[in-house]
């Protein structure tokens, strides 16, 4: 008898761990449309929960609190997806690529190549946290957590910039980073593309063009 029970055990783990899977990316379906919909503060837990098909105790034993909710979704809007959110930056292709690109030229135009795409898919989220970050100390960490993040992993870039040898010789590296992440960041996007009606492909070329005049030397450009 104790043979069948333990032989059973690793089929019912693996269910058990596929219908969790499922039912998180429930949750979060459901949670990135509503968010967009009708804002963070204007959607609630139970209606989140209704529309996945959970009860809302499922939803904080998942995500621990609505901010944490929030928080997994634009990390995986950035990302490009749930599953590539759970692999470091480094490690994904198109950042791969800038990592590994040796001409500095080239390195900020792969660069600014990746920005159009998380705009646009994490642009309506992003607004919305940062119009309600106010309304609740929780959602304001996760903002301040993701520029932070953000602004480190551009001093990388920055860094290797300094190691090429053709970072301008007035800039430091933390001067560059910043340089980047004010550059690169949604409200420099969102003015050019949604105010003043731009191309994503325009946004693209003037962002790697703009990238380049500030950051390089003459002889590098």
């Amino acid at each position: 008898m104790s043979d069948v029970v333990n032989a059973r055990r690793p089929y019912d783990s693996r269910r058990r761990r596929e219908q969790a899977a499922q039912t998180r990316r429930d949750i979060e379906t459901a949670a990135n449309r509503l968010f967009r919909e009708r804002g963070y503060v204007g959607t609630s837990m139970p209606a989140i929960a209704s529309s996945a098909g959970v009860v809302v105790e499922t939803i904080y034993r998942t995500f621990g609190s609505k901010a944490g909710l929030f928080k997994a979704i634009i990390e995986a809007a950035l990302a490009g997806g749930p599953e590539r959110a759970e692999t470091p930056p480094g490690q994904r292709p198109a950042i791969r690529a800038v990592i590994e690109e040796a001409d500095p030229r080239r390195k900020l135009e792969l660069y600014a190549d990746t920005q159009p795409g998380v705009h646009g898919r994490s642009g309506q989220l992003y607004r919305v946290l940062v119009g309600a970050a106010d309304s609740d100390p929780e959602l304001k960490a996760v903002l301040d957590g993701l520029e932070t993040q953000r602004l480190h992993g551009l001093g990388g870039l920055a860094a290797q910039l300094v190691e090429s040898g053709e970072l301008r010789s007035d800039l430091s590296v933390d001067d560059a980073r910043d340089l980047i992440w004010t550059l690169c960041s949604t409200a420099v996007h969102d003015l050019l593309v949604r105010q003043c009606s731009w191309s994503s492909e325009r946004y693209r070329d003037w962002l790697a063009a703009a990238l380049k005049r500030e950051l390089l030397n003459e002889s590098a450009l």
